[in-house]
């Protein structure tokens, strides 16, 4: 596939492939590779860890040794990775793909991710004990629940966006919004695609239009993932004895309904249905930051013949590329 330059940018393409969670993204990038040469870039907060196979929906050992991703199991669950760390892997991933003469696709459901990719790290308002204590007063007065609440009132966007069990994103939202007096999302909003790309950009998303068959996917497969051995995975990452609850790692959704489950604080019934609801609210967030994506070309999630799904994602393609 070539990969001409469009208009005045000389630059090569590279194709973005978003879309929330159990909405087939792995299966279309898998085949987009075998058309068009791509090299696979993880976009994936939680793939990045080691021993996190089955609750992350990591490709089985025979995919990734036929369709190596970068940015997969780069990290210790014990070591956090930020979004300023992924977009320098990701540059360093981008730039040894195209030298190699092949196509980047960058493929996941952490949007997060993909904005510092595409437009930077917004200049935001460093970090104030003062503001950081109140904040951490209401928690303690009133439950991370109303800290959320609260950034909802002032920054609505951002709180749509911001699972309200991530404590640390919550209190660092509200924090800019106290610091700044603006919403982190206006922040966020007033960026610009950033100038150090390499690569022109396609960003597809697979959106589905049926959002109950997209919870009946999430569903089946929170199934198939207890069935494959996710309670054992857990119990693997608990027996280490250095990892907590509070680690974004063990914060990825299912994991810490798991952990819980196996702290015996739930019930494995109780279990299974927080954490398929809390993969429902990933999907909603997800959809969330897709609504308002700019320059997104969107594909329909829930087509039922992977042929004519691949073959609007080649036109795609090739219209970028001409």
């Amino acid at each position: 596939m070539s990969t001409a330059a469009t208009g005045n940018d000389p630059r090569p393409l590279a194709i973005c492939l978003m879309g929330p969670t159990a909405s087939g993204k792995t299966a279309l990038a898998l085949a987009l590779a075998d058309r068009l040469d791509c090299g696979l870039v993880s976009v994936d907060s939680a793939q990045v860890y080691r021993g996190m196979d089955i609750g992350t929906a990591k490709p089985e050992p025979a995919v990734l040794a036929r369709y190596p991703h970068r940015l997969i199991e780069i990290r210790d669950p014990a070591e956090p990775y930020s979004a300023a760390e992924f977009r320098r892997d990701a540059l360093t991933a981008i730039g040894e793909i195209l030298a190699a003469g092949r196509m980047p696709l960058l493929v996941g459901g952490t949007m997060l991710y993909f904005r510092a990719l595409i437009h930077g790290l917004a200049e935001m308002p460093g970090a104030d004990p003062a503001i950081r204590a109140g904040i951490a007063a209401l928690a303690e007065r009133e439950g991370w629940d109303a800290v959320h609440r609260r950034l909802a009132a002032v920054d609505p966007a951002s709180a749509a966006r911001i699972d309200p069990g991530n404590r640390q994103r919550v209190q660092r939202a509200l924090e800019v919004y106290l610091a700044s007096g603006r919403p982190m999302s206006s922040l966020h909003a007033a960026q610009s695609p950033a100038a150090d790309l390499p690569c022109r950009l396609l960003q597809l998303a697979l959106v589905p239009a049926d959002r109950a068959a997209l919870h009946r996917r999430i569903a089946a497969r929170f199934q198939a993932m207890l069935a494959a051995g996710f309670l054992d995975e857990v119990r693997a990452l608990k027996a280490r004895g250095d990892l907590h609850p509070d680690l974004p790692s063990i914060r990825s959704v299912g994991y810490r309904q798991a952990w819980d489950y196996l702290d015996g604080r739930v019930s494995r019934q109780e279990m299974s249905e927080r954490a398929i609801a809390a993969t429902r609210q990933l999907a909603k967030r997800q959809l969330t930051w897709l609504r308002s994506w700019p320059g997104l070309e969107i594909l329909p999630g829930d087509e039922p013949e992977p042929d004519k799904l691949l073959k609007l994602a080649l036109k795609r393609v090739q219209e970028a590329s001409t």
